[in-house]
């Protein structure tokens, strides 16, 4: 635990699916990865505590102290949130990959933009920290440029899934990211 956290109430979640924030908090302080951070904002989606401000802190010794004084004392900013149609977040990027192939074979779109139609690579999704939300671009040979958007979609003959690092359990055939209605509170 950093110092300037080492007076709080640290918690150890064993799992995501075992995170519970009791009512009244109204700051958090996420001590680990981006995908912790993301199970956490899941968590508060679900719960429907959107109110509660969120601090960061990742690991290592450099990034953690200055990151540490700013999620306990930081100001709480609202922010998009990106997730998926599972309810799945991402903070840091989400990838399409190719399920068993060399490309996808599909289309994506952001909002009304095509990406790419017949093959690409893959294809990275980022979220943005103001409108319209989020990014994306194809992966792959050549230059490729990022479109700007609310929301991406895919639909393809099969693509692995994988949301800040972490990859899904089986491959799908559509996928999409967009911004949640009501954003998070990022303190920083």
């Amino acid at each position: 635990m950093p110092r300037p956290l080492a007076d709080l109430t640290a918690v150890t979640v064993p799992s995501p699916s075992e995170l519970t924030i009791p009512d009244g908090v109204v700051r958090v302080v996420v001590v680990g990865g981006h995908a912790d951070l993301s199970a956490t904002l899941a968590r508060l989606l679900r719960d429907d505590r959107l109110d509660v401000e969120v601090g960061f802190v990742p690991p290592g010794i450099r990034a953690s102290l200055g990151a540490a004084r700013r999620a306990r004392a930081g100001v709480a900013q609202r922010v998009p949130l990106i997730r998926d149609e599972t309810g799945a977040v991402i903070v840091q990027s989400a990838r399409w990959l190719p399920s068993g192939a060399q490309a996808i074979t599909g289309e994506a779109v952001v909002d009304d933009t095509v990406l790419f139609d017949g093959e690409s690579t893959g294809v990275l999704i980022e979220p943005l920290p103001g409108m319209p939300g989020l990014r994306a671009r194809s992966l792959g040979a050549g230059p490729r440029s990022w479109v700007a958007g609310r929301a991406v979609q895919l639909g393809s003959t099969g693509v692995l899934i994988e949301r800040d690092g972490v990859a899904a359990a089986r491959p799908a055939r559509r996928s999409a990211f967009y911004r949640h209605i009501q954003g998070w509170l990022r303190v920083g």
